[in-house]
């Protein structure tokens, strides 16, 4: 066996091992409380120039089933310069549990959509603080699922979230973003953390302000992950991430490579301050990834019957996940998300290292 077979096929077998982890950890089940029980809650979406896609959040907040008297929905007017603010005052006319905001006062030295979740925070009467993004649209029966879950113990509670298939391009795009959740929800289940995404997350608002908020922890372009751990190093509370269909939101892709890019690149920078075990998780996928891309120089029969092994695993994987979220007809973008896949995992840490600059919103960071 040659070095490159045998680096190959090591790198292959630590993301096997890893995959199982994940695997495991995924499908750890929580107790629920009952109805009655149920925690007020406050829902909180920050939208910035979000005209053709706030209206599609509206409504699906507006469809959401909740114990009555109990939910209040604050949707955040982050500065826009399109008609954002006025589809949202329309909107929210007439409708009681709806509250607008627009964001005005600086909190600290927050930016950005961290200061308009900040601002929104400080209105919130719930127990519980729900967020989404002004792209997305929730189950009706989201809120209620996610509440469900709150334990005495228990202070963050994440959620899945897919990605609407339009084409090749979206469906490469739903395919990672359910297989990065679906690692975030494995390591977060066996209490080893390594990521989480804001537009399906939930915590403790006791818990928030218990470290401080947002304004004391240093700035990052990932407000979520920055807060998810803040919260974890309290080493007092559970955080779990239950695979719930009931709870499941589904977002929209990123429309062009140059927005994709962007997504990427700011997820890359914000994950700079992973813990080292995570360091660990994106080694094997770098080298794996980057012995396909060698393979044609390199090429054996062997080399060949490790890259389909890799393949295996990543199919294996992601089917029995997306069985259970009933979207199994997505794998047929399966080879465009491994493409996509291969490239971004071995040459995004390259451009993260080279250049942290972070365009977001049309805010540079």
């Amino acid at each position: 066996m040659s070095f490159y077979e045998l680096i190959f096929l090591i790198a292959v077998c630590g993301y096997f091992i890893q995959t199982i982890i994940f695997m495991i950890g995924m499908q750890k089940k929580f107790p629920k409380i009952k109805e009655e029980k149920i925690p007020t809650a406050t829902i909180i979406v920050a939208a910035r120039n979000e005209e053709e896609n706030i209206l599609r959040c509206l409504q699906s907040l507006d469809a959401l089933i909740y114990p009555e008297g109990k939910l209040q929905i604050i949707i955040v007017n982050d500065k826009s310069t399109d008609r954002t603010d006025e589809i949202i005052e329309e909107f929210v006319l007439g409708k009681p549990k709806f509250k607008k905001i627009t964001t005005s006062k600086e909190i600290g030295n927050l930016k950005g959509k961290t200061n308009a979740i900040a601002n929104a925070i400080e209105l919130a009467t719930g127990e519980i603080i729900l967020t989404s993004d002004a792209d997305c649209a929730v189950s009706p029966t989201w809120a209620k699922t996610i509440a469900s879950y709150y334990q005495e113990d228990v202070a963050i509670v994440n959620g899945f979230t897919s990605q609407k298939v339009l084409g090749s391009f979206s469906g490469m795009q739903n395919l990672d973003f359910i297989y990065l959740l679906s690692v975030a929800s494995g390591t977060i289940n066996l209490n080893k953390p390594l990521s989480c995404i804001g537009n399906n997350m939930s915590y403790r608002k006791s818990a928030y302000f218990e470290i401080g908020g947002y304004e004391s922890l240093p700035f990052s372009v990932t407000e979520d992950f920055n807060l998810l751990f803040a919260i974890h190093n309290l080493k007092k509370y559970k955080i779990i991430f239950p695979f719930d269909t009931s709870a499941l939101v589904e977002s929209l892709a990123c429309p062009d490579i140059k927005s994709l890019y962007r997504q990427k690149k700011r997820w890359g920078v914000g994950g700079l301050k992973s813990p080292l075990r995570s360091y660990f998780v994106m080694a094997s996928a770098f080298i794996s990834h980057l012995a396909i891309i060698l393979l044609p120089f390199f090429f054996t029969t062997t080399a060949l019957t490790i890259l389909l092994f890799k393949l295996f695993i990543d199919f294996f994987f992601l089917y029995n996940v997306l069985k259970q979220l009933n979207l199994v007809n997505t794998l047929k973008h399966f080879f465009s998300f491994q493409l996509y896949y291969i490239l971004y995992v071995v040459f995004l840490p390259i451009v993260v290292l080279l250049n942290q600059k972070v365009v977001w919103k049309g805010r540079e960071y």
